[in-house]
C-alpha cells in the first residue's frame, strides 16, 4: 500500500503545481489585459476629447464667417452712405482709383522738370579734399599758375 499511497500523493501534489502554474499565468497574462483595457479607456478619452475640440472649432469659424459677413455688409453700407452724403454735397459719387492717363502724363512731365542733380565726385568751390590742386603747395609754382594734375 505505500506504493500506492506514492502514487496518490505525487498525483494530488501534481494536481496542486498544475492549479498553481495555471492561476500564476492566469494572472501574469490577465495583467496585459487590464494594460489593455486601460489604454482602451485612455483612447476612448481622448477620442472625445478631440471630437468636442472640433466641435468647438466648428463653431469659431462658423461665428467668424458670421462676424466678417456682417463686417463685410457694414463696410458696403458705410460707402453707399458716404457715397450719398458726397452726391449731396456736389462732389463726385465715387472716388477715381488710381491715376487717369492725363494726370498720369502731367506727373510725368513735372517728374522731369523735379528730378535730382547726378551726383558728381567733387564739391562746389576750392579748397575741397576732392579738389584736382588739394595738397600742392603755391610756392611750387614759379609763374604764379596752378599747375594741373596729371591725367592718364
Amino acid at each position: 500500500m505505500d506504493e500506492s499511497n506514492i502514487n496518490w500523493i505525487l498525483a494530488i501534489a501534481c494536481l496542486l503545481a498544475g492549479i498553481g502554474l495555471g492561476a500564476l499565468g492566469y494572472h501574469l497574462l490577465n495583467s496585459g489585459a487590464d494594460g489593455m483595457q486601460r489604454l482602451r479607456q485612455r483612447l476612448a478619452e481622448r477620442d472625445r476629447e478631440l471630437s468636442a475640440l472640433r466641435d468647438g472649432m466648428d463653431e469659431h469659424f462658423d461665428e467668424v464667417g458670421r462676424l466678417t459677413e456682417t463686417l463685410r455688409q457694414n463696410g458696403e453700407a458705410l460707402a453707399a452712405r458716404l457715397a450719398t452724403d458726397a452726391d449731396t454735397l456736389g462732389a463726385r459719387s465715387r472716388p477715381a482709383r488710381g491715376l487717369t492717363m492725363g494726370e498720369a502724363a502731367t506727373a510725368a512731365d513735372e517728374g522731369s522738370d523735379n528730378s535730382p542733380p547726378a551726383p558728381r565726385d567733387y564739391a562746389d568751390g576750392s579748397g575741397g579734399t576732392l579738389s584736382e590742386d588739394f595738397g600742392l603747395k603755391e610756392a611750387d609754382s614759379q609763374d604764379g599758375e596752378k599747375l594741373d594734375a596729371p591725367r592718364y
